[in-house]
């Protein structure tokens, strides 16, 4: 004998069955059209801000290739028998280094996303402190007070430069 929990679920999963079925030998132009006209809504709502974001996005990539091509060596190094222990402590130093400016820059980013509603980009070199941001206004007290903000996380001086792109 069927019980209403097994008679629910049957209905429910048959339904379920009928409804991937119709999903999956439905024609696929009609697939095509809804989602086309759903995606020239978002592409014109989005479009300004993806080149803006964009050449933040080619920077960061590019700086973490570079950063993981050297971590790679870095590492290749660290499993190599040939090399001493305290060869090896100045890798692992190396490697928790290029680690520690990678979780700075991310914080620091975020940080100016935080307080000044802007996308950036921050590449730190020594003691230099590069900041790329977008913006329509290229204000001097703006860069000013991002260069204030970077400061305060560090106790020696540090060399910062702000860009500005539209």
């Amino acid at each position: 004998m069927i019980n209403k929990q097994n008679l629910w679920f049957l209905t429910l999963f048959s339904l379920i069955l009928v409804l991937s079925v119709y999903y999956i030998t439905m024609p696929s132009d009609l697939l095509t059209k809804a989602m086309d006209t759903d995606a020239v809504e978002e592409k014109e709502e989005s479009k300004e801000t993806i080149e803006e974001v964009s050449s933040l996005t080619a920077m960061r990539v590019s700086l973490e290739e570079e950063r993981q091509d050297k971590m790679d060596d870095l590492q290749e190094q660290l499993t190599s028998d040939t090399i001493g222990s305290e060869e090896k402590n100045n890798l692992y130093e190396q490697l928790k280094y290029l680690n520690t400016l990678q979780s700075r820059e991310e914080e620091l980013e975020k940080q100016i996303k935080k307080e000044f509603k802007l996308d950036s980009f921050v590449k730190i070199d020594n003691h230099t402190v590069s900041v790329v941001c977008v913006s329509k206004e290229h204000d001097n007290t703006l860069a000013n007070n991002i260069m204030r903000l970077i400061q305060s996380y560090y106790e020696e001086k540090m060399y910062i430069t702000v860009k500005f792109q539209k």
